[in-house]
C-alpha cells in the first residue's frame, strides 16, 4: 500500500518478480493541480496491478498523472504510457528521450547496433538472439507512443506545491537525473545512487568513457546535503557516505578488470567478465542467467573503456572482435 513521506509525497512500491532488483520505488506527489508520478515499474502484469491498484487507493487511476521518469530504463519507464494516458505529459532528459520517443523501427535499429557491439566483445550469436524475450530491457520497455516532454540539467518542475529541480546525472543512462526538493531536504536520486544496491554502469555510445561520466556525477551528486534520499530501489541511506563507497566500489572493480585483461590478453569483454566477481546466484559463469550476462558484460565495457580512456590498456579489432592487451 502506499506509504506517506510527508504531506502530498506517497511512495508506491512496485514488486519486479524475477528480477534481482525486487522492487521499484515509485512515487506519488498530490496538490490541487495535477498529480506526478515519479517511475512506474515494468510492462508487465504484476507492475501494472500492483501500481494502478495502489494509485486507485488514492483515488487516481489511468490518465489521472502526469508522469516524471529519473531515467529510461523499462523498470522505471515500461507502464509510463498507460499511467499518462491520452491526457498525461511525460516528461524525460533530453538525452534519454530519443530513446523512448521513437517508432518501433528506430527502437529495432538501435537495438540491432547494440548487439553488434555486444557481438563484437564475443557475447554468443546463440544468446544474443534470445535478448528479444529475455531481457527486460526489450521485453518491458514502454510501447510506442505517448506525450513526452524534455527536461534540462537545472529545470525545475511545480507539482503539489512541490518544487522539483533537475539534476543531470550522466553515468547510469545519459540521461539520468534526480530531482532535488531544497525547501524539503529530499533527494529523488532514480538508480544514479542507491544505498544496499550497486547501480549497474554499463557502455553507452553516447558516452565514450560511461564510468567516467558515473565518477564525476557522484562528485556532483555529493555537494548536495539532503535530510532524506528518495532511491529509485529499496532503502534509503546517507548520501555522502554512500557517494564515498561507490567511488571506492568502481575503482576496486577497474583494478579487477585490468587484471583479467592483464592475465588474459586478447580476450573481449565476454570472457573478460568471467573473470570477474559478481552478486549472482550462479555457481560460474556459464550458468549466469542470459539477462544477467548481458548487464554483467555491459558493465565490463564500462571498466574497459575506463581503463583505455587513462592509458592502462588498449584494444584492437581482429576478425571483427575486440581484443584487449595490457600496456
Amino acid at each position: 500500500m502506499p506509504e506517506q513521506i510527508i504531506p502530498n509525497l506517497y511512495r508506491i512500491p512496485v514488486p519486479l518478480p524475477g528480477n534481482p532488483l525486487k522492487e521499484l520505488n515509485a512515487y506519488l506527489i498530490r496538490g490541487t493541480d495535477r498529480p506526478l508520478l515519479v517511475d512506474t515499474g515494468f510492462r508487465q502484469e504484476p507492475c501494472r496491478q500492483a501500481l494502478f491498484a495502489q494509485l486507485a487507493e488514492l483515488g487516481l487511476g489511468p490518465g489521472d498523472v502526469d508522469v516524471l521518469l529519473t531515467h529510461l530504463h523499462s523498470d522505471h519507464a515500461g507502464l509510463a504510457p498507460e499511467a499518462a494516458g491520452e491526457r498525461g505529459v511525460i516528461y524525460v532528459s533530453s538525452l534519454d528521450r530519443p530513446m523512448l520517443d521513437c517508432t518501433k523501427q528506430q527502437r529495432a535499429r538501435r537495438w540491432e547496433n547494440t548487439t553488434r557491439r555486444f557481438a563484437a566483445e564475443g557475447f554468443p550469436a546463440e544468446l544474443l538472439a534470445d535478448m528479444e524475450h529475455t531481457n527486460p530491457a526489450r521485453s518491458m520497455a514502454p510501447p510506442e507512443g505517448g506525450r513526452y516532454e524534455s527536461l534540462s540539467d537545472g529545470q525545475v518542475l511545480e507539482a503539489g506545491g512541490f518544487q522539483l529541480k533537475a539534476l543531470l546525472m550522466p553515468g547510469h543512462t545519459p540521461g539520468q537525473m534526480c530531482f532535488w526538493l531544497e525547501k524539503e531536504g529530499l533527494m529523488l536520486t532514480g538508480d544514479h545512487v542507491l544505498f544496499d544496491i550497486t547501480p549497474n554502469i554499463t557502455s553507452w555510445p553516447e558516452m565514450p568513457d560511461a564510468l567516467g561520466s558515473y565518477l564525476d556525477s557522484l562528485d556532483a551528486i555529493r555537494a548536495y546535503a539532503p535530510v532524506r534520499c528518495l532511491p529509485g530501489h529499496r532503502a534509503a541511506g546517507d548520501l555522502a557516505a554512500r557517494v564515498d563507497q561507490l567511488k571506492e566500489h568502481h575503482c576496486q572493480r577497474l583494478e579487477e578488470a585490468f587484471q583479467a585483461v592483464k592475465n588474459h590478453p586478447g580476450a573481449g569483454a565476454y570472457e573478460l567478465a568471467g573473470y570477474m566477481t559478481w552478486k549472482i546466484r550462479a555457481r560460474n559463469w556459464a550458468e549466469f542467467p542470459v539477462a544477467q550476462k548481458w548487464f554483467a558484460v555491459g558493465e565490463c565495457m564500462s571498466h574497459l573503456d575506463r581503463l583505455m580512456v587513462q592509458g592502462r590498456i588498449t584494444r584492437r579489432v581482429e576478425d571483427g572482435q575486440n581484443r584487449y592487451q595490457a600496456v
